[in-house]
């Protein structure tokens, strides 16, 4: 599990500039999106290339959120930085509450139905309005509602492990 626990979680991404003096718009994922300005040493890159960087001020402005990096002091610069993303490691993330989880943690895990089955291993998560969906991909791509204890059974990250009820011909 020390892997996962040191991986890297892409939480928002540069996506353009504001003002002269260095600052950026930042395209957040984390809920509430203001979250992401809690994170201040973070990573900047794309999927195995990060450079460390350092979130030194940010705020929200309108409907989006702002921030200046360290060592960036103008527009030039910034503009630089237009498109990255924005990663921290897991363990950055505060615990959560006893019950809940969170997405990035599902990501990997093998799902097995009440019958021993095997369907697939978590691609990634969907929104939406009813219920969230996580994407199995095995054998063929499978959308299972992510409903706690109804179709969610049981969710052991130590055995890396999803149990629900769900049949593997849906």
């Amino acid at each position: 599990m020390s892997s996962r626990a040191d991986r890297r979680i892409v939480v928002g991404r540069i996506s353009g500039l504001s003002g002269v003096k260095g600052w950026v718009k930042l395209f957040s994922y984390t809920d509430p999106r203001a979250n992401l300005l809690h994170f201040r040493e973070v990573a900047l890159g794309h999927e195995e290339t990060w450079r460390p960087a350092r979130l030194v001020e940010g705020r929200p402005q309108g409907k989006t959120l702002i921030g200046r990096f360290e060592g960036v002091e103008d527009r030039d610069e910034a503009a630089k930085l237009v498109g990255l993303d924005i990663s921290i490691r897991r363990q950055q993330l505060p615990e959560v509450e006893s019950g809940d989880v969170y997405w990035t943690d599902l990501i990997g895990l093998k799902v097995v139905n009440l019958q021993g089955e095997n369907l697939g291993v978590v691609d990634h998560l969907l929104e939406t309005g009813a219920n969230d969906v996580l994407v199995a991909k095995g054998e063929r791509e499978r959308l299972i509602p992510f409903v706690r204890d109804t179709v969610v059974i049981e969710i052991d990250q130590g055995e890396e492990r999803i149990l629900v009820d769900w049949d593997k011909d849906y």
